[in-house]
């Protein structure tokens, strides 16, 4: 055993990861050390998640796994699988990307994060769960002791997210892989939780492999990043030294399209940089950063917030008038939406921002009505859809649509894009059935996709791709108005730089008005024409795009702007000199 692999933490060589003929991940090599923070970036389908997976043998029976990955100086890629499992969870621990999804949904929150502990270092049970409450509070979920028993359905997606990391620093691991852990949670919470980690890495010299689409969180945490594209390390280098002066063309456009807390881009005065590739006869790969044009001016949306290149202000397409929403508990009603009022105009995007479990994506809901009001308006149009039963409701759905934040579990796994584009049509019935197939090759073509991605089901997609079939399945009843909870915010910043310009053009082509929900405060600076704060169930604070991050008026919207990621390292210098 050579002194290098003795010395590091964990060490790759030469993996590879390949599915028949498809190389998922090629000759890749890099180190963790103790104490170190190792960023994984790069687009959706390069291989980051493939790659931490691979260490864990996670991966399915059908992948083919080659090279090393010496971990205290022993392969994991060699060794025994009854050798592995004693160090899966106790010496590595991993925080998956979807906690819906990891959590097991009929065990409690605190059995899950006690198992470690009792099968890793044989805590009895009342022990175990004395621990999960510390553990459960140590990860700022409120009331601990309450929450411990709960199931994951009845947690936001930030504290879902947050139970996980809890389970997996439960054994205290000497390497910890954070699979884009903070992507569910609000700006405050993920600067908590990734100093959380930070301090653990600190406390306990732990190794941290961070795979991240967020270059703000790269900036202010890692040590040093790998970049990645095609399954391929394309650039390894400290932060300090990436953000200063990225070599690699591909990294550069990374940075030169990611939006961060001192950008003042706003959709107004142009879109945002897109990664172009191109593959030569040679069959080298071509990278290079394009900004797409600003649509004509006489297509330009009207709304109230006026601007530049607006017309007068237009007249409210939504009002909203003291809605309030309760949940039934087990200890009773909960007020989640409390008082709230708002308008959204004509052509115009008002941006929500808030922590997990203030209440924006119920808010949405209930004006979508999924949910239903104890009191309170919503009018659309004129009509007041609150007091609507779900038959009355039919007319008026077409007209107001919603854009989840994950497209994977709301496409039907089952059906083709052809066939998903039809239901809703065919829900709806205001198309003829001769007409349907224009109005589906027209809304494909308008959101990016291929012809060809008809006959393809959800799973053959990349979640950029996937995003834009739940875009087109919202637009093909041409609504007025869109709700988009949180639809970027699991996509890479190439990907989201094409969503959020498609976006912007479709609001533009089809004179949409947008209730865009988001927790990155840097996307909804660029894509809102007004913000709104909320905490608590309660708007706390609104105002012009550029008034909120000028002059904060609210406690809460300071601490907000205050927790975003790239305070560090990542200022408009870097990105422009890239």
């Amino acid at each position: 055993m050579t002194d290098d692999i003795r010395s590091a933490l964990l060490q790759v060589r030469n993996l590879n990861v390949s599915y028949g003929e498809h190389r998922a991940v090629r000759e890749l090599d890099f180190d963790v050390a103790q104490g170190e923070t190792v960023a994984l970036v790069g687009e959706s389908g390069c291989g980051k998640s493939t790659t931490a997976m691979s260490l864990l043998r996670l991966l399915p029976r059908t992948a083919r796994v080659g090279g090393t990955a010496h971990f205290e100086g022993a392969d994991l890629l060699a060794m025994p699988e009854a050798r592995l499992e004693e160090i899966r969870g106790r010496r590595i621990a991993m925080i998956f990307q979807e906690p819906m999804t990891s959590l097991n949904p009929v065990l409690s929150i605190g059995a899950q994060v006690g198992e470690a502990l009792q099968i890793h270092l044989g805590l009895p049970a009342r022990l175990a769960r004395s621990r999960a409450i510390e553990l459960l509070d140590r990860v700022r979920i409120p009331e601990p002791q309450r929450r411990v028993d709960d199931y994951p359905h009845q947690l936001s997606g930030g504290q879902r997210q947050r139970a996980m990391i809890a389970a997996a620093i439960a054994c205290e691991p000497a390497l910890l892989i954070a699979d884009e852990p903070t992507t569910a949670l609000d700006v405050t919470v993920q600067a908590e939780i990734l100093q959380l980690l930070d301090s653990l890495r600190r406390d306990f010299d732990m190794g941290l492999l961070l795979i991240t689409h967020d270059l703000g969180v790269v900036a202010d945490w890692a040590d040093r990043v790998v970049v990645m594209y095609g399954g391929e390390a394309v650039e390894q280098r400290g932060t300090t030294e990436l953000f200063a002066g990225a070599q690699h063309a591909y990294s550069r456009g990374l940075l030169g399209a990611a939006l961060h807390v001192d950008t003042e881009r706003h959709y107004l005065q142009g879109r945002l940089p897109e990664i172009r590739v191109s593959t030569a006869a040679s069959g080298e790969t071509d990278f290079r950063l394009e900004t797409p044009p600003l649509p004509d001016p006489t297509r330009r949306t009207k709304n109230a917030a006026g601007g530049v290149g607006r017309a007068a202000p237009a007249p409210a397409l939504l009002s909203v008038e003291k809605l309030n929403t309760f949940y039934t508990t087990p200890e009773g009603p909960r007020h989640i939406v409390r008082d709230v009022s708002l308008t959204v105009a004509q052509g115009e995007t008002v941006g929500l921002v808030g922590e997990s479990g203030c209440g924006k994506t119920t808010l949405s809901r209930t004006i979508m009505r999924l949910i239903d009001s104890a009191s309170g308006r919503i009018v659309l149009n004129g009509v007041d859809l609150a007091p609507l039963s779900r038959r009355e409701l039919v007319p008026h759905r077409a007209q107001l649509q919603m854009v989840f934040q994950d497209p994977y579990s709301s496409l039907n796994p089952r059906h083709t894009v052809e066939q998903i584009l039809q239901f809703a049509l065919s829900v709806q019935g205001l198309v003829p059935v001769r007409e349907r197939g224009r109005r589906i090759a027209s809304i494909v073509d308008a959101v990016g996709l291929p012809a060809t991605a008809l006959d393809r089901h959800p799973y053959e997609f990349s979640g950029g791709q996937r995003q834009r079939i739940g875009i087109a399945r919202a637009l093909i009843l041409r609504p007025a108005m869109l709700i988009c909870d949180e639809p970027v915010s699991a996509l890479d910043v190439s990907i989201q730089a094409q969503i959020l310009n498609l976006l912007v053009d479709l609001k533009a082509e089809f004179n949409l008005s947008l209730l865009f929900i988001s927790h990155d405060l840097a996307v909804v600076r660029y894509i809102s024409d007004r913000v709104l704060v909320m905490s608590g169930g309660e708007i706390v604070e609104s105002g012009s795009h550029d008034a909120i991050w000028s002059a904060p008026a609210h406690p809460y919207t300071r601490s907000l702007i205050a927790s975003m990621p790239g305070r560090r390292r990542l200022r408009p210098a870097d990105a422009e000199a890239a």
